[in-house]
């Protein structure tokens, strides 16, 4: 039981980081790449001002911090016009050097540091309410009207841009409201890990496209609600798999990659197999008509 929960907590310590990458993959309809960069932008800024003796304002800069990587991205997309694809690249490959440079090092540590979880009844009980304090936060967001435009936008930007709504200003918003959870989740993940280290945003779209997917294998897609909810679970459901896989020896710790790869990858065909399915099938019943 002690080994679920404790893989259960690190799943809700990347929760955030599932929450952001639904906003932009299944919300906006858009490729970010910027997640890992952003990611360990978060943990940067908050393993710097947790080293100076402010806990929780480690956490509210750390999504400031990634809100500002949102935007930067958001800017080279719509004003310099750049693939959404590329923009995100370029962020990523930037920040390396502002987030090296914020740590002053390859790596920082917490060990002897006063962290938020210390003064909120413990990290397991501190990471849970947190992370569904900004479910609740963002679940209301987007049933607000600038909530209700990003998800317009997501399903059809050109008609979105009919209705004489500001479609630059929704795709700051999105990504920079993406970015800030995915940097509060470096910043959680910082404190409670006990360091901070530039290399540890590597890989971390991956690990939040996983989570989002397998929440939608368990829930569905029925909303952005659920969606959010969904990614939540997904994430704790993605760590205790990966802990399972590990505490029996069925993959090696180089391997975990490669299996949320497969996972993705296996979902996103899906649909493409279902419809081919059905298609042979249609193709027979009509021979035999």
């Amino acid at each position: 039981m002690e080994f679920l929960l404790d893989s259960a907590l690190l799943g809700l310590e990347y929760a955030l980081l599932a929450l952001g990458v639904f906003i932009t993959f299944r919300i906006l309809n858009l490729p970010d790449l910027t997640v890992d960069g952003s990611f360990t932008l978060g943990m940067a800024v908050s393993t710097v001002f947790c080293a100076a003796g402010h806990p929780f304002a480690a956490l509210l800069c750390a999504a400031a911090a990634g809100g500002l990587a949102g935007a930067v991205t958001a800017f080279l997309q719509t004003v310099c016009r750049i693939h959404p694809i590329l923009a995100g690249i370029l962020t990523m490959s930037g920040l390396y050097t502002v987030n090296i440079t914020v740590l002053g090092g390859p790596n920082v540590s917490l060990l002897n540091d006063s962290k938020f979880f210390e003064q909120l009844g413990g990290e397991a009980a501190a990471v849970a309410a947190v992370t569904v304090v900004i479910l609740l936060l963002v679940m209301a967001f987007f049933q607000t009207v600038g909530g209700l435009c990003i998800r317009a936008a997501g399903s059809n930007e050109d008609m979105v841009r009919a209705s004489s709504i500001n479609t630059t200003a929704v795709r700051f918003a999105a990504l920079a409201l993406a970015n800030a959870l995915v940097a509060l989740s470096g910043g959680i993940l910082a404190q409670c890990q006990g360091y901070g280290d530039v290399n540890a945003g590597s890989g971390m779209i991956v690990i939040g496209l996983a989570s989002v997917i397998i929440g939608e294998v368990l829930c569905g897609r029925r909303g952005v609600k659920l969606g959010l909810v969904s990614a939540v679970l997904g994430s704790v459901v993605y760590r205790i798999i990966l802990a399972l896989a590990l505490r029996y020896n069925l993959l090696s710790a180089n391997a975990l990659r490669l299996l949320s790869a497969l996972i993705i990858a296996a979902t996103l065909a899906l649909p493409a197999a279902s419809a081919a399915v059905r298609g042979r099938r249609a193709r027979k019943e009509n021979r035999t008509c």
